[in-house]
């Protein structure tokens, strides 16, 4: 029997206990893994935050990505009918509904924000959406969310050209499809553009979809009410023509761009303790960077780019509630 499917007898809201007391043991333990990476991210997209403001930051962050880890843990193990009674309101689903209406298919974008895999469940209510999903490490792990992912509409396809085929034919056909474009890919499959305002690896993916096949781009998150009684879904409309233009470079820093306004309505949510910036020219990897190299990098970066446009995060004003 897999281990993973006690998740299943297990309520939700011991589950939720547990996380918080994870995310409180992590708060305290500043040289953890989890704890530098979101360090370091804060550090490169806002450095103007004082330390009260990073501390406040950096404990909501590690308190939403527990918990985002347990829940997504949960909706695998329950069937999909339990992961839908969890979603309370779904806001400007207007603009989801006129995505699937478009006869050129429908990509919906979901960055790594709040509880999305609570949310696949919901939107496999409407039609049966081919994804894209590389197995993850550990036998257990793997059969356990392909099990997850098998009560779905979706067709599972592989990460490789044959699945990448397989979701560009389900556009052609008028389907959807979801993608998660803020993953660090391989270097032949992104190209270096900002995000956040740092140059950096970004997947093509999506990009190379819209082009080509014109399909609909509806933005989506899910997020975690803060009386705590289940999820909310957000809808987000991405028609900035730069998003299909067909040079990779221009239509991917677009994306970036929407992600980023996605992801400052909620800051918190976002998973920043992903080592989203692994590969930034002149720099490397921050990750494992010097603290000298790294700091030095950063106050060039801004010093040279102290005219910050709209394209770059606004500290105060997107920060606001962790003064």
């Amino acid at each position: 029997m897999n281990p993973y499917h006690i998740f299943k007898i297990v309520p939700l809201s011991v589950l939720q206990i547990l996380a918080r007391f994870v995310a409180w043991v992590i708060v305290k333990l500043p040289d953890l893994s989890i704890r530098r990476t979101i360090r370091i991210n804060m550090a490169l997209i806002a450095p103007a935050l004082s330390e009260l403001q990073k501390k406040s930051l950096t404990k909501d962050i590690v308190y939403h990505q527990c918990l985002t880890s347990i829940e997504s843990i949960k909706s695998w193990a329950m069937p999909p009918e339990w992961s839908i009674n969890q979603i309370r309101d779904v806001h400007h689903q207007d603009i989801l509904l006129e995505g699937f209406a478009n006869p050129n298919g429908m990509l919906a974008i979901v960055p790594h924000l709040g509880t999305w895999e609570m949310m696949n469940a919901w939107l496999n209510q409407f039609g049966s959406p081919t994804i894209m999903y590389k197995p993850v490490d550990g036998k257990y792990a793997n059969e356990f969310i392909l099990q997850g992912r098998a009560r779905l509409n979706a067709t599972l396809v592989p990460t490789d050209g044959s699945g990448v085929k397989a979701v560009f034919k389900t556009l052609k056909q008028g389907g959807f499809s979801i993608v998660l474009p803020d993953h660090v890919p391989d270097p032949s499959g992104g190209v270096i553009v900002p995000f956040f305002g740092i140059e950096t690896l970004t997947s093509t993916l999506a990009s190379k979809l819209a082009s080509k096949t014109k399909c609909a781009l509806v933005g989506l998150s899910c997020i975690r009410r803060e009386d705590g009684r289940g999820f909310d879904i957000y809808c987000y409309k991405l028609d900035d023509p730069a998003l299909y233009d067909r040079d990779t470079k221009t239509a991917a820093h677009a994306l970036n761009l929407a992600m980023q306004r996605m992801i400052e309505d909620k800051c918190s949510h976002y998973m920043w303790g992903y080592r989203r910036f692994k590969r930034i020219p002149n720099l490397g990897n921050p990750y494992n960077a010097d603290k000298a190299v790294l700091q030095a990098f950063i106050q060039a970066h801004y010093s040279t780019d102290f005219e910050r446009t709209d394209n770059d995060v606004n500290d105060k004003a997107k920060l606001d509630n962790y003064k």
